[in-house]
């Protein structure tokens, strides 16, 4: 699955009224204005919010009791700058305009897989948190009914879709483009639809071009480990890789 984010993406703290009995913590909009800085220390990667898109990793009326607990929990972490929200938007393009090799991609009927349901709460329901000066990321997933594997339960494939998503943000500090080479699963035990589950992934380490990370998927409690997960993530220059989204034949 392409890695092609390219950047790691920041969104503005508010505040608005309470959902589901809980405090929400951002705007119900979920809108963020342009801004751009680069980040500090030893990673490459860039911050952005895109100008009036609407950030899909709020709250909305779907989201369980349990899932607002978690978030609010990591938007009170944010305030001391530890930890950071990643906004999530409908496509590519509105994370990275110019990373769309054509400007015919550039649509409405394109979107990032796990925001392809348009209906709240009947797919990924998902909020992530970076922590960059440990390589590490935090993410909350709400499984809707349109997941399902075995009656009742999550499909396996929605299950790796997550892992693969969250592993690879953490990949995105050390480079703007990662594309997965290697996603290994160990799965534990089965998710129930509708549960509310934690991943956590972290940077293990990076060989040239080559950007190890491993991480979980618990349980809220972490008293139950559902699935154990390692990953190879493998760097790409941009210019090979839109020269090749042009041109099928040419190689990265």
């Amino acid at each position: 699955m392409l890695r092609n984010w390219a950047r790691l993406w920041r969104g503005l703290p508010c505040s608005v009224t309470p959902r589901n009995g809980a405090q929400d913590t951002i705007s119900p909009m979920g809108v963020v204005h342009r801004f751009s800085h680069k980040v500090q220390g030893d990673s490459g990667a860039w911050l952005y919010a895109i100008e009036t898109n609407k950030d899909l990793a709020v709250p909305n009326p779907s989201w369980s009791q349990e899932m607002m607990e978690q978030f609010n929990q990591y938007m009170e972490m944010t305030k001391d700058g530890s930890w950071q929200k990643l906004p999530s938007y409908r496509s590519i393009s509105d994370h990275v305009p110019e990373g769309d090799p054509k400007p015919e991609l550039q649509n409405d009927k394109h979107r990032l897989f796990l925001r392809c349901v348009t209906e709240e709460g009947m797919g990924f329901e998902y909020a992530m948190f970076l922590n960059l000066s440990e390589k590490k990321m935090a993410a909350f997933f709400q499984l809707g009914p349109y997941l399902e594997g075995p009656s009742g339960y999550a499909h396996g494939g929605a299950i790796a879709t997550i892992l693969d998503t969250t592993l690879g943000a953490s990949a995105f500090h050390i480079s703007r483009w990662v594309m997965t080479a290697n996603l290994n699963l160990n799965y534990k035990s089965p998710v129930a639809l509708g549960s509310v589950v934690r991943v956590d992934s972290r940077v293990d380490r990076v060989e040239g071009k080559k950007i190890f990370v491993s991480g979980e998927m618990w349980s809220v409690d972490k008293q139950t480990l559902y699935v154990q997960a390692t990953a190879l993530f493998i760097e790409l220059q941009p210019d090979s890789f839109l020269r090749k989204a042009r041109d099928p034949s040419s190689s990265l």
